[in-house]
């Protein structure tokens, strides 16, 4: 009996290698227009009421939190520094213009003097809390800058004596106390206005 001969194979060369790699791109490419011509629909979008039932109570709670949270960010907004320190100068210039004095919560004479100073406890807008010290004011050199020394006795158990101590504390000087070199002053706790100031001078006798 006569055998077919066995069919040629498809010889695969370098043109029907990049046939078919351009046709693969084609399809790609179809499916992207596909995909980007569709619009996408939201959860809501062309949905049936029945549908939605399930899904209502999911919603609303989604629509409720976003909406609190735009409330919350809403009232969070905080002003830049420079609006901060403009609203602090006017707040400074009002009281010199009405001389008004502050009250600190503390039973201390209030300065003769009127400053625009924002760190002033009686004419800016700096609060005060924590420990009171007297002290006397040893250097004033700096710019509203005081340092101020306090002594200290400790008793030694040991040697029935007592020790003393000193320490020194870079303090805010406001223009209106001014305090010099060698002045009894009334120092008040405040937040740190620097790196080594956490007090201001409240008091000047």
């Amino acid at each position: 009996m006569m055998t077919s001969p066995p069919e040629p194979e498809p010889v695969t060369g370098p043109e029907n290698a990049q046939k078919e790699t351009n046709n693969k791109d084609k399809a790609k490419k179809e499916k992207k227009e596909k995909a980007r011509k569709s619009p996408r629909k939201l959860k809501t979008e062309g949905v049936t009421d029945k549908e939605l039932e399930p899904e209502e109570p999911k919603i609303k709670k989604k629509v409720a939190k976003a909406k609190e949270i735009e409330k919350t960010q809403a009232k969070r907004k905080v002003k830049p520094l420079r609006v901060k320190a403009k609203i602090i100068r006017q707040a400074g210039r009002a009281t010199k213009a009405t001389g008004k004095v502050r009250n600190i919560g503390v039973e201390v004479a209030p300065p003769l003097e009127t400053c625009t100073d924002p760190f002033c406890p009686f004419h800016g807008t700096l609060s005060v809390r924590g420990q009171i010290i007297n002290g006397v004011v040893v250097s004033s050199r700096m710019d509203k800058t005081a340092i101020i020394q306090r002594e200290i006795k400790r008793y030694i158990p040991k040697f029935e004596r007592y020790e003393k101590r000193t320490h020194r504390y870079a303090v805010h000087n406001p223009s209106c106390m001014n305090a010099q070199r060698g002045d009894l002053v009334r120092i008040m706790e405040c937040r740190p206005l620097s790196k080594s100031k956490s007090f201001v001078i409240i008091e000047k006798s």
